[in-house]
Formats: C-alpha cells, structure tokens, sequence
C-alpha cells in the first residue's frame, strides 16, 4: 500500500512562496524588490505544477477494499433511507455522501477522511448551507456562493474540513422545496446520520484489511 500525501499542509500556499499578490512588493532573491512583470512571471509559474506526476497506483487489494467499502456504505445509507424520511424524494441520499465514499474508503489514512472530519464537516456546513438559504434565498447565486464559502471557512476554524462538506451547503441551498422543508433538521438528517453511517462502515470494513487502520484520529 503507498502512504499518500497530506492533503493540508500546515503551511499555506502564500507561506511556501514567501508572500501574497498584494500589499508590498515581493522580495526577489537578492532581497530587492520585484518589478511588476516580474511578479506576474512568478504569478503564472506557480500554474506549472511541479514534475512529480500524478498519484502512485494501488494494488488490486486495495482498489477491492476500496469498491467493497463504498458499496457497504452507500447501501447502508440507501437502506436507512427506507426507514428515515418515508415517503419524501430520497432525501436522505444526497451526493457529497458519495464524495465521502471516496475519502473513508479509497484514502483512509487521509487527516480529511476522519471521523472528526467526516461527521462534523457535514455536520456543520449543512447548518451553514440552511441559514445561508434563510438569509439570501431571494439572491441564488449569492445564498450558493456563501454557502460554499462560508463552510470552508467554518471548517477550517474548526478544524474539521472534509471536502464533501462544501457540496452538502449547496446541496442545502440549491435541494428540492421539500428539501428547504426540513429546515435546520436537515443538517442532522440527513446530513449527519447519513455521515455516521458512512463511519460505521469505514470502521468495520477498512480495519478487515491487514495494510489498513481506520481512523488515524477521533478529536
């Protein structure tokens, strides 16, 4: 099994490189000050990526750990579906749930696939995904973009970014009337029972594997 990267480095992008685009000139080499082209010139050389390729391939164990994880957990949660809600449009099933899939059973080891991350990231950006639709729904495309931003933002001071979480606030915005019914309830269900499901199973699959252990981290 390869060991991935971090995919949140303790550094962000403008402490690697020594500055931002605003505010003072960036420092050159020799400790002077860089000229406007300059700057752009170091600007779109960031764009270029760097030489070390794509990520590494996974044994043909690891993509059936990671099939079979997904499948348990996306069925565990259609099934619940039966149960909770009954008789809405599926609302439990939303999509960032499959996003989820594809962190807490093809990467477990990453910090962004724990289950602090994974609960409390859907968790928190559906309440702001609700209260943004509240406040800006007469504005869609304002109440879509601070919803996605916002939970990012909210998940970075918490300390619980999970990526799909930025797909559950706008789920919560742009979902079905019957969807905008549930109110603040949606941020528990589906939101958060759907993301504890998904947990329980990353717990009982990914730990049958010998090359896993699942999670790295509770708190």
């Amino acid at each position: 099994m390869h060991t991935s990267r971090s995919v949140e480095s303790g550094k962000s992008g403008t402490e690697r490189t020594g500055g931002d685009l605003s505010g003072a000139p960036l420092p050159t080499p020799s400790g002077t000050t860089s000229p406007a082209p300059a700057r752009w010139k170091w600007y779109l050389r960031k764009m270029r990526g760097t030489p070390r390729g794509s990520l590494p391939r996974v044994s043909a164990a690891e993509v059936l750990w990671s099939w079979l994880g997904a499948f348990l957990g996306i069925g565990a949660v259609g099934l619940a579906g039966q149960f909770v809600l009954v008789g809405t449009d599926n609302l439990f099933m939303i999509g960032s749930f499959g996003a989820s899939s594809v962190l807490v059973y093809g990467v477990p080891h990453s910090p962004l696939a724990q289950p602090r991350n994974l609960v409390g990231g859907h968790l928190l950006s559906a309440l702001v995904g609700v209260l943004c639709y509240q406040v800006f729904s007469p504005i869609p495309g304002l109440a879509e973009a601070v919803a996605v931003a916002s939970a990012i933002a909210f998940m970075h001071l918490t300390r619980t970014l999970h990526p799909p979480g930025g797909a559950t606030a706008l789920i919560a915005v742009i979902g079905s009337e019957e969807l905008h019914s549930l109110g603040y309830l949606f941020a528990f269900v589906p939101a958060g029972l759907g993301a504890v499901i998904l947990l329980i199973v990353g717990l009982l699959v990914n730990n049958l594997s010998a090359h896993r252990r699942y999670p790295e981290f509770w708190l």
